[in-house]
């Protein structure tokens, strides 16, 4: 191995690293907590996306003192350079390994394990844990001063909500103290731009316990959701789609056929109506179905491309839900596009290229993740390989570059996922692009062919926004809720310094809003600094300061939420906002 070579395979680079790295940290963190509570009973502790955790059952609460504690046991522990090792044992005997150390959950594990398995264990200093590995090989290769458990949080045994309930210790680790300062100094920021804090500063939305999962938008949400739609719109017509709306609730039987029954009903919600089974749809697909199969269609009326924005029903677990991240009930800017097989790969070039454009207006990047068969598929093996070669040809020939997630595909075809990267370099996964020859298949979708014969249409499933209010969510947190002016709930407020001045901010107001700008006036008898602080806690883009001064000379004196101020005539700064809004600048000019 070169040295470059064996350089990354001990690299925080390496996610195989990495992983290992965060595993063997859930180890000290379960050595310190056994050290100092030997009564704690372990559960579970791997290594997640961006850290570790470990479940365990406690006598007491873990509190921030406790875990202060069990921080600084953790360091010691690193201090110790313990040498992890590796044995194995059968499994009746590894059953009586834990049973002795008094370990039931470890004990339920492995009774879950083949009789003929040898069950393996890694050792450091006094501690032994029931695992697969791999690990460090010394607990010395963790750097103390740059580990950190960061929350302690309700968990069920098994994920199963009727066992035991544990407590899970978070934790994350580096290899360096900068890293690890740098790591939090970006969780404090994406505390201060967390979409549920600024959501309810903002006025955005709101939820309630009438209605978990449920959001409720208020007033300057609806404001902000309807201009992101109107845009969607805008976007979508200017592609060559029509737009549909099919209905929330539909048959049982509907949902048997296009296959969502046998592999979603438990995240379905179902109902009865004269006595016949209905469900509340989770996906809009199959009214697309039947949208298409309404009418007759030859060639020529292909490629179709019939969007939607529909609500739809999803039943998440209530320890899932997650302001507008994780909900129960969402709008969907679904698109299904009906195809001729050899319009595939413009079509798929098409829906790339929509995708470019309106999350390049959102300053979002995206990396690609192509999704292949799962083992619950529908269809032969032979289509869905022409599928995934299909998509592959598509960006590969629109240099896009892409990594393959094996196996994750949907039941009914590939897809490409868009992970969308923010202001703080986290991702969010939120366009789709399914490709699907299985659906028009069930659904018996025909087109007459220049043969005069009738065919199947290929059909693409996709959604580029994904959920409306997820991708409000994710805007929020990326725009720290200073949305761009074309986009912000309140474009201007107009603030009088004084009474005899109400009139002319009046004039102001009416102006802008007459040429289309959302604008608010502050007549309150308070001071205007209390005014000015106000509005840039509303994060509005422009305030307009009005005196007797501005009111004799026909000017306002314009200061933007950044502080900066300037004087100019109401026609120069109508101009501005023109310009800011009709670009849909992301910056304030």
């Amino acid at each position: 191995m070169s040295d470059e070579n064996k350089s990354y395979e001990f690299s925080f680079e390496n996610p195989e690293y990495r992983k290992t790295y965060w595993h063997t940290c859930s180890h000290i963190l379960a050595q310190a907590v056994k050290r100092l509570y030997p009564e704690v009973k372990l559960a579970i502790g791997p290594s997640i996306d961006e850290g570790f955790y470990y479940d365990m059952s406690s006598p007491f609460p873990f509190t921030p003192e406790i875990l202060e504690k069990v921080e600084a046991e953790m360091r010691k522990i690193c201090k110790e350079k313990l040498k992890l090792e590796r044995f194995e044992l059968p499994r009746e005997e590894a059953i009586r390994f834990m049973e002795e150390r008094g370990e039931p959950f470890k004990v339920e594990l492995i009774h879950d394990l083949p009789e003929d398995a040898h069950i393996s264990f890694y050792k450091q200093g006094e501690f032994t844990d029931l695992c697969a590995g791999p690990h460090l090989d010394s607990t010395g290769r963790v750097k103390g001063n740059a580990l950190k458990l960061t929350a302690c949080n309700a968990a069920y045994w098994r994920g199963d909500s009727s066992r035991e309930t544990l407590q899970r210790i978070y934790g994350i680790a580096f290899p360096k103290k900068e890293e690890l300062d740098a790591y939090l100094a970006r969780i404090e920021e994406a505390k201060r731009r967390d979409h549920r804090r600024l959501g309810k500063e903002l006025g955005l939305f709101m939820m309630a316990d009438e209605g978990p999962g449920f959001p409720f938008f208020l007033p300057r949400g609806m404001v902000l959701k309807n201009t992101l739609l109107d845009y969607w719109r805008q976007c979508h017509k200017r592609y060559g789609y029509v737009e549909i709306a099919t209905p929330i609730i539909l048959n049982q039987e509907l949902w048997h056929r296009s296959g969502h029954w046998d592999h979603y009903k438990d995240n379905m919600y179902t109902t009865v109506i004269d006595g016949e089974d209905y469900a509340v749809k989770p996906m809009n697909c199959p009214g697309g179905m039947l949208v298409y199969k309404n009418e007759p269609h030859s060639y020529r009326d292909l490629p179709l491309r019939m969007a939607e924005l529909g609500l739809v029903h999803r039943h998440e677990l209530s320890g899932a839900l997650h302001g507008l991240f994780r909900v129960r009930c969402f709008t969907q800017d679904d698109a299904h596009i009906f195809m001729t097989p050899d319009q595939m790969k413009d079509e798929i070039k098409n829906v790339v290229k929509l995708f470019d454009e309106i999350y390049s207006t959102f300053g979002l990047t995206y990396q690609i993740e192509l999704s292949t068969m799962p083992e619950d598929h529908m269809g032969d093996e032979a289509v869905w390989h022409f599928a995934e070669d299909t998509l592959q040809a598509a960006i590969t020939e629109m240099g896009k570059d892409f990594v393959i997630n094996a196996g994750d595909g949907a039941f009914y075809g590939p897809k490409l996922d868009f992970h969308l990267a923010d202001s703080l370099g986290r991702t969010w996964q939120c366009g789709t692009i399914q490709l699907d020859f299985q659906m028009p298949e069930r659904f018996e979708l025909e087109y007459v062919g220049a043969d005069n014969e009738k065919h199947r249409p290929v059909m693409i499933h996709r959604a580029l926004l994904g959920s409306i209010e997820r991708f409000i969510g994710v805007i929020t947190e990326h725009f720290a809720g200073a949305f761009p002016t074309w986009l912000s709930p309140v474009q201007v407020k107009v603030l009088p310094i004084t009474d005899r001045a109400a009139e002319y901010a009046d004039q102001v107001a009416a102006r802008l809003d007459g040429l289309g700008y959302r604008v608010e006036t502050d007549h309150r008898s308070e001071k205007i600094g209390y005014k000015i602080r106000e509005a840039q806690m509303e994060k509005v883009p422009y305030m307009l300061v009005v005196g007797d001064k501005e009111a004799e000379a026909g000017t306002v004196a314009v200061r933007n939420r950044r502080g900066e101020q300037t004087v100019m005539s109401l026609d120069d700064f109508a101009a501005k906002l023109k310009e800011e809004v009709d670009t849909r600048s992301l910056e304030q000019k």
